[in-house]
């Protein structure tokens, strides 16, 4: 009998809250995102001693978190890859599915409880919009076959020589549009980043009709991103997914303390900031 989709989302979230720590940045073929995840064994190590709900990695680093035995967090697998992060726009931009054509087998084989893949608006470049769109279509099918949760990750992306080529935006007006289309494609979760105006993600939220956790993106000063955190999660987020606003901080297990009272426990930025401080 296959596990139902909803067996395997009652891994994820707790009480309807998740928190999900990307570890999934290698695969983007850019140096800055690599600075923390060197010795990956010992950040897996770390992570799943701090217990956040789930950790996130492609299928190439999934046995560091599946052969350990006992009390762990979740696997969610990415499935894809794409030049979209890399700090110079290439002259062709793609997406693809690592196994198009069994794009879940490895998240099954690896006991996953939820597979993410990429929605990449960028401006002029259709080509990789529609790649998206028919990896989603790919996903989805295999996903309904097999109950995997689907998570879906919107990303309006900024125009070339706008900041870094893979600078996503905060723009509410263009998220809420692409997070809707992720929906009408049959996203489960959606990964979305936050919105210029912190009080305006709600809209996000309505829009999603599903979980939404909030995309981490570049490393910031941790008093503001718990205090953001906070804040989106007030507005109705249903979690977070960080990878840099953790692994970059001098010490990722206390952060993940950190944010795990503000998903689950409601706590403010201040007093997140403290139980970092504390240990």
């Amino acid at each position: 009998m296959l596990v139902s989709n909803k067996v395997r989302m009652n891994r994820l979230f707790q009480h309807g809250k998740c928190l999900d720590v990307a570890i999934d940045h290698g695969i983007a073929n850019e140096p800055d995102f690599l600075i923390g995840l060197e010795n990956i064994e010992g950040v897996m190590e770390n992570l799943i001693a701090a217990q956040p709900d789930a950790i996130q990695v492609n299928y190439g680093q999934a046995d560091l978190l599946q052969q350990i035995a006992g009390r762990k967090p979740a696997l969610v697998m990415r499935t894809d890859v794409g030049n979209a992060y890399n700090a110079a726009r290439h002259r062709e931009m793609w997406a693809v599915l690592h196994n198009p054509d069994e794009p879940i087998l490895a998240a099954l084989q690896m006991d996953a409880a939820a597979v993410v893949v990429n929605l990449y608006l960028i401006p002029d470049e259709p080509g990789i919009f529609r790649m998206c769109v028919e990896n989603i279509g790919r996903l989805r099918q295999a996903c309904d076959r097999y109950a995997m949760p689907l998570m879906i990750e919107p990303l309006v992306m900024a125009p070339a020589g706008q900041g870094a080529a893979y600078g996503s935006l905060g723009d509410v007006e263009k998220i809420v549009p692409l997070v809707r289309l992720a929906r009408e494609l049959g996203a489960d979760i959606i990964k979305a980043d936050p919105t210029e105006n912190v009080e305006d993600f709600h809209r996000v939220v309505e829009a999603a009709r599903c979980p939404t956790l909030v995309r981490g993106g570049g490393k910031g000063e941790l008093a503001p991103v718990l205090a953001k955190s906070a804040a989106l999660m007030a507005q109705g987020a249903s979690g977070m997914v960080y990878g840099r606003n953790v692994y970059q901080h001098d010490n990722p297990s206390r952060v993940v303390k950190a944010l795990m009272a503000i998903i689950h426990q409601g706590a403010s930025g201040p007093d997140a900031l403290d139980i970092y401080q504390q240990g």
